[in-house]
């Protein structure tokens, strides 16, 4: 099923490519030094923010550090994220997944995963079990940690960028820290990173979410900061639904950019279409599209046209304060969480299997 907006009056000209979902998302870290307003924080709470927590009470969905974990209060997480290390155990758990589930790629996530101190040792070792390694960042800390992580193999990192000046980025962060001069020098950090990894050869992409029209100047002034060499993906804002898509359609009409093609990744609601601007610089557009596990989802209280706001995206991969790692399958229901032996084991990990392969037959036809 590939019904969106954005597809419905595709010119049957524009090549569409079909490829299936290989990718394994691992957050790393819970740490981060932004306080941004719509984190879902991969699904987890704000370790910080429940340090003194005790079995059996709901862990704080608000606390001092500012942070957000928006599903927390409804998504029945029953563990904290700790920091990943690249040891055995972590090796285990990725070899697990990848003779599993087939996966080649891994994407450290967070939290911010360039404050992991051993970082680039983490990559490393995503590396040697057999997996393209790539990062998701706000740019806060890359400075220290991208020549490392070059050179042990990382592959791409994306860029998170939520404003392009320190006005636009301290109206998404908690009122407590809306903090213009650390706000610039948040800004300042990221461009210092991306020129770093583009200097040390890691593949570059910046990430902006698109909520509304209001945000479309920020595309163009990203567009005119950055070298071409830096490539844009503009992401729609599912819980903002149609607002998002119609800032869409006006940013791609006032950059006369034209369709190139369009690709479909089996097993994942992640779709992406790619454009040429008329000084022939590339922009990607994410959307999502409304895929569902046909059994875990059937019954769920989200699966609906407005609650499931991500629908099935994928697996991640956790690891609480006890050294255990959990498999995920939904930011949205932490609840159906299982650890990462008993997950490759069961029904779960054969319905991921069947999910792919039954919509790879559904798009390519």
């Amino acid at each position: 099923m590939i019904q969106h907006r954005a597809l419905r009056d595709l010119d049957s000209t524009v090549p569409v490519t079909v490829t299936s979902d290989r990718t394994l998302r691992v957050k790393v870290i819970d740490s981060c030094g932004m306080t941004c307003t719509f984190c879902h924080n991969e699904g987890t709470p704000v370790s910080v923010d429940n340090r003194t927590h005790t079995a059996g009470s709901s862990f704080a969905d608000t606390g001092r550090s500012g942070r957000s974990s928006i599903y927390l209060a409804t998504n029945g997480a029953s563990f904290l994220s700790a920091p990943v290390f690249p040891d055995e155990a972590f090796r285990e758990a990725l070899v697990l997944l990848r003779q599993a589930l087939g996966f080649d790629e891994v994407h450290l996530t967070g939290g911010e995963p360039t404050l992991h101190p051993r970082l680039a040792e983490i990559v490393a070792t995503a590396g040697a079990a057999g997996y393209a390694v790539s990062i998701t960042s706000n740019g806060e800390n890359g400075k220290r940690v991208l020549p490392g992580c070059s050179s042990a193999g990382l592959g791409h990192i994306n860029f998170s960028i939520f404003g392009t000046t320190s006005e636009e980025l301290v109206q998404v962060q908690h009122t407590r820290y809306r903090n213009r001069t650390l706000a610039q020098r948040k800004i300042a950090a990221l461009d210092e990173s991306i020129r770093l990894a583009m200097d040390v050869g890691v593949g570059v992409r910046a990430n902006l979410v698109l909520p509304n029209r209001d945000h479309v100047p920020r595309v163009h002034r990203l567009l005119a900061k950055y070298s071409p060499a830096l490539s844009v993906r503009v992401l729609t804002s599912l819980a903002d639904g149609d607002a998002s898509l119609d800032a869409v359609d006006l940013l791609l009409h006032e950059l006369g950019a034209e369709l190139e093609g369009v690709r479909l990744i089996a097993g994942t609601s992640s779709f992406r279409m790619a454009y040429r601007l008329p000084d022939d610089r590339r922009i990607v557009v994410k959307h999502i599209r409304p895929l569902r596990l046909p059994d875990t989802c059937s019954g769920c209280r989200f699966s609906n046209g407005t609650d499931c706001q991500e629908g099935y995206y994928g697996v991640r991969l956790y690891r609480d304060p006890d050294g255990r790692f959990h498999v995920g399958v939904c930011i949205q229901r932490m609840d159906l969480c299982l650890p990462v032996t008993e997950f490759v084991a069961g029904e779960a990990c054969e319905e991921v299997l069947r999910l792919r392969e039954s919509d790879l037959r559904d798009l390519t036809t």
